[in-house]
């Protein structure tokens, strides 16, 4: 496959993220996609990521992979692995952009289902992820309404299936979604990557970090002695928090498995139908403080002296303010001027 690198939208250690479109359109690829490039002396954990997702191709949870490729580029050699192209970006930035409100439960709940599919896919075929958090589940728009899929497979690997120590000694991923048996032994399996999901639905509802703690030495020491697990949200529902706390079980043999937990009534009776985020129902039937006529967005002060009897002063209806209480927009319309039923020109049709 050809191809024509854009701008770059993302970057790591050694890898970045371009867009990239193919030179001939086929039914085989997407008119536009993301092509994840490093140097070739640093390429052994994109060939992983490549050769594990190969494996993985046929669950939707997880992001499509189109192949690799080599190319030489102002001088140096690169090696390429084309990927699915998700717009909406990492699952970490709509968190952050959320304004402060976090995301409803039921998106949480859709999109902990999701990601629980795909863990479950992963764990099936034999892999551990390592690396499960906000900013590796991407948003991709299926019909419609966002999705998510797990992505960044670079430091995945087999599981042992054993339950043994790691006697390397190796730990793989970001320290603050590590399990406690990670911390203390090196051991990551499937386990592992359920105490990460934990953490990360419990980011998803909080909005911030599930330790409050920048050091890395007193962060490991927190997660890897004594019984202290993160603090669940009061916020959440019952099931919401018995879910949560089935990832922060501390014994890996005791802790809920992907398939287990896709049983659970937090994500087993989630809606995936549209919903509009923080709408709020009116109390009466002037507490529609954004709502306006298709003839209102039509008048300004200077066509219609009746103007400021309606919306206020100018500079407020300019300003875009919607803050006239509902007693105060009741009270402009209680005056002593009989309106004039026989001119229907300015009427709205509501039906």
């Amino acid at each position: 496959m050809e191809w024509v690198r854009g701008k770059t939208i993302g970057h790591g250690s050694f890898a970045a993220v371009s867009l990239a479109k193919p030179i001939n359109q086929s039914s085989d690829f997407p008119p536009l996609m993301a092509v994840k490039s490093c140097g070739v002396s640093h390429c052994e954990s994109l060939i992983n990521e490549r050769m594990i997702l190969e494996e993985l191709k046929d669950c939707p949870e997880i992001i499509g992979c189109y192949g690799d490729s080599m190319t030489i580029e102002n001088g140096q050699r690169l090696y390429n692995v084309a990927l699915e192209y998700a717009s909406g970006g990492a699952l970490s930035e709509k968190v952050k952009n959320s304004g402060g409100l976090r995301l409803s439960e039921n998106e949480v709940r859709r999109y902990t289902n999701s990601i629980l599919k795909g863990l479950h896919f992963i764990h099936q075929n034999g892999y551990v992820h390592c690396d499960i958090k906000l900013q590796n589940v991407l948003l991709v728009c299926d019909g419609g309404k966002d999705a998510v899929k797990i992505a960044d497979f670079g430091l995945a690997k087999k599981t042992t299936g054993s339950g043994e120590l790691n006697s390397k000694y190796e730990i793989r991923g970001s320290p603050m979604y590590m399990a406690p048996e990670t911390v203390v032994g090196g051991e990551q399996e499937s386990a592992s990557d359920i105490w990460a999901l934990g953490c990360l639905v419990t980011e998803m509802i909080t909005g911030n970090p599930v330790w409050n703690c920048s050091d890395i030495g007193n962060l490991l020491m927190k997660i890897g002695v004594g019984a202290e697990i993160p603090e669940i949200p009061g916020k959440l529902s019952e099931e919401g928090k018995d879910f949560i706390g089935k990832c922060f079980l501390k014994d890996p043999r005791k802790r809920w498995t992907a398939e287990m937990l896709l049983n659970h009534p937090f994500v087993n009776t989630v809606s995936f139908k549209e919903e509009t985020e923080n709408q709020i129902s009116p109390r009466d039937p002037f507490d529609f403080p954004d709502w306006e006529s298709e003839q209102s967005c039509l008048v300004t002060p200077e066509s219609s002296p009746e103007f400021n009897c309606w919306f206020g002063e100018q500079d407020e209806f300019q300003s875009g303010s919607p803050s006239i209480p509902p007693a105060t927009r009741l009270g402009q319309l209680l005056t002593d001027q009989k309106p004039n039923w026989s001119v229907s020109n300015s009427w709205v049709k509501v039906r």
